[in-house]
């Protein structure tokens, strides 16, 4: 539970005692009445939107943070990768990470030793082996954290979307090394929004929604499960103003050709995406770059527009995307310099009519892109 819970800093203890005692009393549960067993030799995917609970689970399962209540029993190794460089010390090397985190495990010298070479090559970093990590870039320490976690054979490994820091043939090789791991027989619990990586690795799954437990069974019942949960969410608004950004996203929204929302099309109609700005700091680089995913988080569309008012519109054509579900994944930037805000698997909608050329037998799907598409700064679409 978040707002009761001491952080175990002695600076935010001390200042926890002089909170305003009404605020103290609100509470909020990022995971609330979890009960779930895993089998040994499981490979479990944990599904869910943004905020779901997923990640707070996985560092309660990794005893990184206490349950506020409730017990946890676990029989076996563990080895996490939850987030960029956990587990290793910025001051010491790569090799000296690698003893230390076989340490952690319980393993001996000797056999991490036995690991040793065959971590570092496939991590990809021998040039910088006795190099501090605090020099890494977060592709350098994702490697080897990876690499660390899966070769020092635990029981039990726990993968957070961590993975996404990697580029795409890394993360091929990672799926493959924890599909590896999964053969042996030890229990993987793998948390991402890229359905294609989850079906393809896990063999069971887990729906989270607001910190409760949804659903769980089957990998393609809990896929299934959470296309249906996200169906209708067809439009995006933060949460909170992010008043340090010089440029945010106000409100994303899917609409008709009547500017009406909408979640669901066929492929005879036109798909507009409406973007609203809050715009701090006039500046002529800003740029906005979309992309559609299908319903396994595989890119199938995408396109970018330098950004000029606080208003956009991409209008797809129809026919462009064949039957399906989809979802939104955008972001602001300055191109090859920063970015500023993001928007992950949001607004998702639907085509259902199933008679484009490209289905096959009633269905395509994995979805694909095809005709044309415009950029517009106002309404007149």
């Amino acid at each position: 539970m978040l707002g009761i819970a001491k952080s175990g800093s002695l600076r935010e203890n001390i200042s926890s005692l002089f909170v305003d005692k009404t605020k103290a009393k609100t509470e909020f549960w990022a995971l609330k009445n979890i009960n779930l067993e895993i089998q040994k030799g499981d490979v479990v995917g944990i599904v869910g939107k943004n905020g779901a609970g997923k990640s707070t689970l996985l560092k309660l399962l990794s005893q990184i943070t206490k349950p506020t209540e409730g017990t946890i029993e676990i029989n076996g190794r563990i080895a996490s990768l939850l987030e960029v460089g956990t587990g290793f010390h910025p001051e010491l090397t790569g090799r000296e990470n690698i003893y230390l985190n076989g340490t952690i495990l319980g393993m001996s010298r000797k056999e991490v030793k036995a690991k040793f070479d065959e971590i570092v090559e496939f991590s990809g970093v021998e040039k910088f082996i006795d190099t501090p990590v605090k020099h890494y870039s977060s592709g350098m320490y994702v490697r080897l954290a990876f690499a660390v976690a899966a070769h020092l054979e635990p029981e039990i490994l726990i993968i957070d979307e961590v993975l996404a820091v990697g580029d795409a043939e890394f993360q091929k090789k990672c799926l493959g090394k924890m599909q590896d791991v999964a053969k042996n027989g030890r229990t993987v619990l793998f948390v991402s929004h890229n359905m294609a990586a989850v079906k393809e690795l896990c063999n069971k799954g887990i729906l989270l929604q607001h910190g409760v437990l949804k659903s769980s069974g089957t990998i393609d019942e809990i896929i299934s499960d959470y296309i249906k949960t996200d169906s209708n969410n067809s439009i995006y608004s933060p949460d909170t103003l992010k008043l340090n950004l010089p440029i945010s996203f106000k409100r994303i929204s899917v609409i008709d050709e009547n500017l009406e929302i909408c979640s669901d099309f066929t492929v005879n109609d036109k798909i507009i995406l409406s973007f609203e700005f809050d715009i701090r700091k006039k500046d002529h680089g800003y740029s906005l770059f979309v992309i559609i995913n299908n319903k396994y988080g595989a890119p199938v569309f995408s396109a970018e527009k330098q950004i000029e008012n606080n208003q956009l519109y991409l209008s797809i054509d129809s026919l462009c995307l064949t039957r399906g579900n989809y979802s939104i994944h955008t972001f602001i930037h300055k191109p090859r310099i920063e970015q500023i805000d993001i928007a992950k698997d949001i607004c998702s909608f639907n085509i259902t009519d199933a008679s484009s050329p490209l289905s096959i037998h009633g269905e395509y799907e994995y979805g694909s892109t095809f005709g044309n598409y415009k950029w517009k700064t106002d309404d007149n679409i």
